[in-house]
């Protein structure tokens, strides 16, 4: 990053995964003198990324999302790399018949949304933010305190690893589920244990996937088909196989061609022969929601205020609304002479984001209680209901429009 000429940080962004770096370029294109603290040690944008054989790590963005990032350069840089749109869905319980299709025609939309490698993203952004002259990134900065500035000023202090100490009018956590900064700050969390273990790989397809999702609610946990295009070919997917941890213990000590049986099986082989070409890895899932967004000087965002189970792909985007909020408010403040970190633009952030994510954590663990249920009685009534709402144009078209991203208020950037 280039160095900023002795100007005082006004928002220190703590974590510079995918959250944090949109913020801090939503801040920095608007002129806000920004420090960004990565953890990580330093690297330079990811030349490979979108290139060769799929990153393991993908997220599912909406069109809403992609207008945000539009908006800030990044998303052509993403689409030299590798975007897969995909145009339909397919939800069903292979426990019975019930089915439910979704296409973007329904939608009114071009697109459903994209799957994109996370490392495409994150090497886009890091780009995008190499040219900010207002934008300072710190490789390597590991938080190890916070603590009140001295003498009754405001600010809040961030204590390095190094030894330096820095202090800005607004300090963000955007560093994770398991923040180290939200414990810093002493925000608690409401904790949801799913009892599954995320089995995630790449796989090769027998048969296209026609720009399809597909999800399977298995008696285990929902396995999803993420559609992948590479190289202009439609014979890709991402897998992400909720289940349990005994299970996916054993799904990951299997060989690439009985895992790929296992998968294909559990589709119904609707994609013929399946082949994994990547290692399998396993990633705990624990659903959270932090007990209070702000504090003076202190915002959370991103996985740092919710994290939530990857049902519906939902989590990047809750993460990327939170900062497109945060920034809006932020910068209407700044104009009129406000303090970045004032408690009341703090608590109109956290009025408009909290709703939303509460409604979709409370939405997918509904979801999960409700497939991973076993009684005969549930089962015939999911059935039954999946079909019946399979039938209902419009109750589908609204759905789809919550989906992707089509809900309340959106910020200016999102539109």
């Amino acid at each position: 990053m280039r160095e900023q000429q002795g100007r005082p940080d006004e928002a220190i962004i703590v974590g510079a995964g995918m959250v944090g770096a949109t913020l801090a370029l939503l801040l920095g294109q608007a002129g806000v003198a920004v420090r960004l603290l990565d953890a990580r040690p330093e690297s330079l944008p990811d030349e490979s990324a979108g290139r060769g054989r799929p990153g393991l790590r993908v997220s599912a963005l909406t069109p809403v999302s992609q207008r945000l990032l539009e908006g800030l350069g990044v998303w052509s840089v993403m689409a030299r790399r590798r975007l897969s749109p995909y145009t339909g869905m397919q939800v069903w319980d292979a426990e019975g018949s019930g089915e439910i299709r979704f296409s973007a025609d329904q939608a009114g939309v071009p697109v459903l949304g994209h799957i994109v490698e996370n490392d495409v993203t994150q090497a886009a952004l890091e780009e995008r933010l190499s040219v900010l002259p207002n934008v300072r990134r710190e490789a390597g900065a590991r938080v190890v305190a916070l603590e009140q500035a001295p003498h009754g000023a405001d600010n809040r202090v961030l204590c390095l690893e190094d030894g330096r100490r820095l202090s800005a009018p607004l300090i963000v956590a955007a560093d994770g589920a398991r923040s180290p900064l939200r414990e810093m700050a002493g925000i608690g969390t409401a904790a949801t244990e799913t009892g599954h273990v995320a089995v995630v790989t790449t796989v090769r397809l027998a048969r296209d996937h026609g720009g399809v999702a597909r999800q399977a609610f298995l008696s285990t946990g929902p396995l999803a088909f993420l559609p992948l295009r590479i190289e202009g070919r439609d014979d890709h997917c991402s897998i992400v196989w909720s289940t349990s941890p005994e299970e996916a213990a054993r799904l990951t000590r299997l060989t690439p061609e009985a895992l790929g049986e296992a998968l294909a099986s559990a589709i119904d082989h609707r994609l013929g022969a399946v082949t994994p070409i990547d290692r399998a890895v396993s990633v705990s899932l624990t659903q959270r929601h932090a007990r209070d967004y702000v504090q003076p000087g202190l915002a959370l965002v991103g996985d740092a205020a919710h994290s939530i189970h990857p049902l519906a792909g939902q989590g990047v985007n809750l993460g990327l609304m939170d900062v497109a909020v945060l920034s809006e408010e932020l910068l209407a403040a700044r104009e009129r002479g406000v303090t970045m970190g004032d408690e009341r633009i703090l608590a109109r952030y956290a009025r408009r984001r909290r709703g939303d994510n509460a409604s979709m954590l409370m939405l997918m663990d509904g979801f999960r209680l409700l497939f991973g249920a076993r009684a005969p009685a549930l089962t015939l009534a999911r059935n039954l209901g999946l079909a019946g709402l399979d039938r209902l144009t419009p109750l589908k078209r609204l759905m789809m429009r919550q989906a992707i991203g089509e809900r309340g208020r959106l910020p200016v950037s999102c539109r």
